[in-house]
């Protein structure tokens, strides 16, 4: 008896709750999408400072004819142009995503509700499939299934956006046009250059400049390795 009066106290209540404002949770999710934009416009922009910071050093070991730097340098930056295709990819979908909220907001302002919409589900399938993002994007998904703005997603997320399986294909290849790019015509020039008895090396200490770029890039690894892992 008293679980029945308690159900019904209940029922009563949840009538009297007041729904959330559609227009409200629009606004909601597009602050979402733009926290998480500037968070992939902070990992480009750290990928374009590692990138010529990689270039920088695999000019320098093609000039001391150390082949080995080169292409181990050659490879990563590889990694790091996949990983910025990756990022802009993302955020074109998320831009997609936020334009198709502000229609949403229009309708909302006539009709008073939300339409379901198969545009916005596609970009959260889309997106729900990334790492980085699919903790936002599994509550993003929640509350507009809720709102019935969606139906149920269907993707799953990808077991690593960044193994290298993929990459180990057509890895040489890649490498190789990297070094041309980078350090073709240094290359070039050396095997051009008459051949004379090696001479060793005169050690040079590492300028401040050397030192702090050196800092940087170590730095900006760190990240994109925690951003991988």
């Amino acid at each position: 008896m008293f679980g029945e009066r308690k159900t019904v106290v209940q029922n009563i209540q949840g009538f009297f709750v007041k729904p959330p404002d559609p227009k409200e949770l629009v606004r909601k999710w597009q602050s979402d999408i733009r926290k998480e934009q500037r968070n992939l416009e902070k990992q480009i922009r750290d990928n374009s400072r590692l990138e010529k910071v990689a270039q920088k050093q695999i000019r320098e070991a093609a000039k001391r004819n150390d082949m080995a730097s080169a292409k181990t340098l050659a490879k990563e930056l590889v990694h790091t142009r996949r990983m910025t295709t990756r990022l802009w990819t993302n955020k074109a979908h998320m831009m997609s995503m936020n334009s198709q909220l502000t229609e949403q907001l229009g309708m909302v302002k006539v009709a008073g509700t939300l339409k379901q919409s198969t545009q916005v589900m596609k970009v959260v399938n889309d997106l729900i499939k990334v790492p980085e993002l699919n903790q936002t994007m599994q509550q993003l998904s929640k509350e507009m299934m809720k709102a019935g703005l969606i139906e149920e997603t269907m993707g799953e997320m990808m077991d690593d956006v960044f193994d290298t399986d993929d990459i180990e294909e057509d890895a040489d290849a890649e490498v190789d046009k990297v070094l041309t790019e980078i350090a073709g015509e240094t290359l070039e020039q050396m095997a051009a250059a008459p051949r004379s008895k090696a001479t060793p090396a005169r050690a040079v200490a590492p300028t401040q400049e050397d030192e702090a770029a050196d800092a940087e890039a170590e730095d900006l690894q760190a990240r994109l390795n925690a951003i991988r892992n």
